[in-house]
């Protein structure tokens, strides 16, 4: 893989994807074979946001590959008292292998790529998740064996997982189709870039549309999310108010193909996005997302910070 750093699947071709995913299935079925591929490695994670799967996933990630990961607070570093995002980067590639950053703002991704001089992975930022995204469609592939000929349809709040889910999309030519109520659809800028993405790889566009049944008409994936992220508490009522009807429960998930599969990102909130009938129901596989997490992100890091062995 000639990627340096991991901020975007939009930044990753077919082909990169592909790599991570056979990657990430060799070292599922074999994780012994893998314990020193990191050996002496050290990964800096840096946390403006809480976290439970990215932090768990990524630490024993590391420590399953033989190297160390390093959690860093945001009152625990210097970033939280006024150091720049750039001196943070010079300062951390003279003692680290690696750098992963969870933050609110995209830019401080983007300002750490442009000045560490180790690989930047993108834990999350309020504009992409491509840890998730990928989590996502490498639990569908393991699942169904092929990619070929899916159609995911995403229902609620157009956040960072909708934007990534749908360069994720176009790059592995799933169709995708997103239902946001007025006000609160994905980025405009994110769609008409993902639909430049699919005109040139020649795969679907992501459709955007008002109405959840619409989306999920004939879907083999439904995929909601929290309708209120972190950083947005104070919004709360009014996006509840304003998501009515975006729950997916038994009737929306049953325009769906009878076959077809929920999933979270997690944490979900039951009788909010999603009922319990369905998160907790025989078509969930929300749990095996989750634990994606940690095969894909084993699979990255080796990729970028050392050599796969095979």
């Amino acid at each position: 893989m000639k990627q340096k750093h991991l901020l975007s699947l939009k930044d990753y071709s077919r082909a990169d994807i592909e790599e991570i995913f056979d990657l990430a299935r060799k070292m599922k079925s074999r994780p012994g074979d893998y314990r020193k591929a990191l050996e002496g490695k050290t990964l800096a994670m840096i946390f403006q946001k809480p976290s439970t799967r990215t932090r768990v996933s990524f630490e024993v990630g590391m420590y399953q590959l033989g190297g160390h990961a390093l959690f860093l607070g945001a009152d625990a570093i210097q970033l939280n008292r006024g150091e720049t995002v750039p001196d943070t980067a010079k300062v951390l590639s003279r003692f680290v292998d690696g750098i992963m950053a969870r933050v609110f703002a995209h830019q401080d991704i983007t300002d750490l790529a442009r000045h560490a001089t180790v690989p930047v992975i993108n834990g999350l930022s309020d504009l992409l998740h491509p840890c998730q995204a990928l989590a996502a469609y490498f639990t569908l592939l393991e699942r169904r064996g092929s990619l070929d000929g899916l159609k995911i349809a995403y229902v609620g709040d157009g956040n960072n997982v909708c934007h990534e889910l749908m360069f994720g999309a176009v790059k592995l030519g799933v169709a995708m189709s997103v239902a946001s109520p007025a006000g609160y659809e994905p980025n405009q800028l994110i769609v008409k870039s993902a639909a430049r993405e699919a005109q040139k790889g020649r795969t679907p566009a992501p459709e955007v549309m008002s109405g959840p049944r619409e989306a999920v008409k004939g879907a083999d994936v439904v995929y909601t999310d929290v309708w209120t992220s972190m950083g947005q508490e104070e919004e709360s009522e009014a996006r509840n108010a304003a998501f009515e009807g975006f729950i997916v429960d038994q009737a929306l998930m049953s325009e769906a193909k009878p076959d077809a599969v929920f999933m979270h990102c997690l944490p979900a909130h039951r009788g909010e996005e999603v009922a319990a009938e369905v998160m907790d129901g025989p078509q969930s596989i929300v749990f095996d997302e989750a634990e994606s997490r940690l095969h894909v992100q084993k699979a990255l890091m080796t990729l970028l910070m050392g050599q796969p062995q095979t």
